[in-house]
């Protein structure tokens, strides 16, 4: 193998050139993004980007000392695959002939429709949108989050410790029901309540009013929420269209097995835009948290160059910072046939949960309980029956 493509720049690619390289690989390494910027973190940019306390500077992922021997492509879109001639086709008609392929083209913001053009409303993906968002930020006034997932509980939090006026609109009866169940995500929206910031849950948005700029969030019950600025925080779809045509299973992301690999030879998957087969509920899915694009390319460039000792990765985790509280989740909150509160108290932001089914820890749950969480996360098992 002398030459490696890698398919996008952010977290999950410069993860898989440094997997590369770690691993032996010492040909021809190429990698392509399409944003202008080298490889930064995105975590701060809902966070300490937006209160100033992170500069620009510090979000780059790359040691001061770090050479990875890359061909940086960058500002350059991904186009089309020729799969089984493994040949990627970039805008400006190049093409990048290589003997192996990582598809790590992560995922894009999802917008509201018909927010086309009018000023105010913002999505959160790249540090172009959180550099346009803290601008919008510092002028203070009314902001509406739409979607209480961790984007925009996150900006939420930020948002009310700059002084604004915040409320968050969410379809589902609580804050991240799909990912922590009804009960705890009750828990989350007292967080919420605790700061101020006003959350109205189980209903959904019909639309936006303003002629040139936002005015209010229109909801289905007929209610009118007035904003200044709007964050939408709805979700993201995996940047799979250019792959359409190249021999790939696309369904919600680039199918894969449980090591990366793809129904094409010499093409594996890792990130955002990737759907793994997930041993522990035994069936494929989407993770788009830091620590999948962190930890999963190891495994699909093991794949790639035919070696082995990655090992298959664990269960989901991600962690989100709120008012000052950590949440931590890890594993599969359903199927769970109980959960139990094993340090701490909810009413108290800081406790743990266990989730279990037929007595196997299958997930676990906290605030604030860094290092009980550590040691029961490795414990999880997965699926049974």
């Amino acid at each position: 193998m002398r030459t490696v493509a890698v398919v996008g720049a952010s977290l999950a690619g410069l993860s898989a050139a440094r997997a590369l390289r770690r691993r032996g690989y010492d040909g021809r390494l190429i990698v392509i993004g399409d944003e202008p910027h080298r490889p930064y973190d995105r975590p701060p940019l809902s966070k300490e980007f937006l209160t100033g306390s992170v500069p620009e500077a510090d979000l780059a992922l790359e040691a001061g000392d770090e050479d990875l021997g890359v061909e940086w492509l960058l500002g350059t879109r991904a186009t089309a695959l020729d799969g089984p001639d493994r040949v990627v086709r970039l805008t400006g008609g190049r093409k990048v002939h290589a003997d192996g392929i990582v598809l790590a083209t992560g995922a894009t913001a999802r917008e509201l429709p018909g927010s086309e053009g009018l000023a105010g409303v913002h999505t959160l993906r790249t540090l172009e949108d959180a550099r346009a968002l803290r601008a919008q930020l510092a002028l203070g006034g009314r902001l509406v989050v739409i979607g209480a997932g961790f984007i925009g509980a996150e900006v939420a939090s930020t948002a009310r410790s700059l002084g604004l006026d915040v409320t968050v609109v969410e379809a589902a009866r609580t804050p991240l029901e799909a990912a922590l169940g009804a009960r705890w995500g009750a828990v989350v929206a007292g967080l919420h309540a605790d700061h101020g910031v006003r959350l109205w849950c189980g209903v959904g948005v019909k639309g936006l009013s303003g002629e040139r700029r936002v005015e209010a969030v229109l909801l289905e019950d007929g209610r009118g929420v007035p904003a200044d600025t709007v964050v939408v925080g709805v979700g993201a779809r995996p940047c799979v269209e250019w792959l359409s045509g190249s021999g790939l299973v696309l369904d919600n992301g680039v199918e894969c097995g449980a090591d990366g690999r793809t129904g094409l030879p010499g093409v594996v998957a890792a990130g955002d835009c990737a759907s793994w087969y997930d041993p522990y509920v035994r069936a494929h899915r989407r993770i788009e948290h830091w620590t999948g694009a962190r930890e999963r390319p190891d495994a699909a460039v093991a794949a790639l160059l035919g070696a082995g000792g990655a090992g298959a990765p664990g269960p989901p985790y991600f962690w989100s910072d709120q008012y000052g509280v950590r949440i931590q989740f890890a594993g599969h909150a359903a199927g769970a046939d109980s959960v139990t509160v094993e340090e701490g108290t909810p009413d108290e932001r800081s406790f743990l949960a266990v989730y279990r089914r037929a007595g196997h820890p299958v997930a676990v749950l906290a605030m604030d309980r860094p290092r009980p969480f550590t040691r029961l996360r490795k414990q999880l098992t997965p699926a049974r029956g």
